[in-house]
C-alpha cells in the first residue's frame, strides 16, 4: 500500500485555486493539497528550500501546473522537473486556460503526462479536476523511485 502523498497545485488565480480545492475535496481525497502561487515557489517546494525547507521529505503524488505563472513559467518548472533524476518520475498535469498549439506541443516535448484545458463552465471544470485528482492521487501506480525522499 502506498503512503498518501500530497498534491501540489501551482496556480496564481485565486478563483481557480478555490474551484480546484473544492473539486478535489468533493471526492474526499485524503491527500493534502499544497498550493503555490508562482513557479519559483513550486520549485522551492519540490527542492525543499525557502519557506518549504522544513517540509516533510518526499515527492508529491502529482503536480497540477498552470503554464502562465509569475516569476518562473510553468514550462520552465516542467523542464526543471524532467531534468532532475529525483523529480523526473513525478506525474505532471498541465492545467491551463491556454489552447495554444505551441503550448501543447512544448508541454509534451518536455515530458508532461497530461494537458488539460480548464473548461469555462463551472460544473465541467469541477468534474475535470475531480477526475484528475482521483486518477493521479488514487488510481495511478508510480514507480517506487518516484516516492524516494529528497534530502
Amino acid at each position: 500500500m502506498n503512503a498518501i502523498r500530497s498534491i501540489m497545485l501551482a496556480e496564481d488565480n485565486p478563483n481557480d485555486v478555490e474551484l480546484t480545492l473544492e473539486a478535489l475535496g468533493a471526492h474526499n481525497l485524503a491527500n493534502d493539497v499544497v498550493v503555490v502561487e508562482d513557479g519559483a515557489e513550486a520549485l522551492d517546494y519540490l527542492y525543499r528550500r525557502g519557506k518549504f525547507k522544513m517540509r516533510e521529505a518526499g515527492n508529491p503524488a502529482v503536480v497540477l501546473l498552470d503554464i502562465k505563472l509569475p516569476k518562473v513559467d510553468g514550462l520552465e518548472v516542467l523542464r526543471q522537473i524532467r531534468s532532475d533524476d529525483g523529480l523526473r518520475t513525478i506525474p505532471v498535469v498541465i492545467l491551463t486556460s491556454s489552447r495554444e498549439e505551441t503550448d501543447l506541443v512544448k508541454s509534451y516535448s518536455l515530458g508532461v503526462n497530461a494537458y488539460v484545458v480548464k473548461p469555462v463552465d463551472f460544473k465541467e471544470f469541477f468534474d475535470a479536476v475531480k477526475r484528475l485528482g482521483v486518477f493521479w492521487a488514487l488510481v495511478n501506480e508510480p514507480p517506487l523511485g518516484s516516492v524516494k525522499t529528497r534530502k
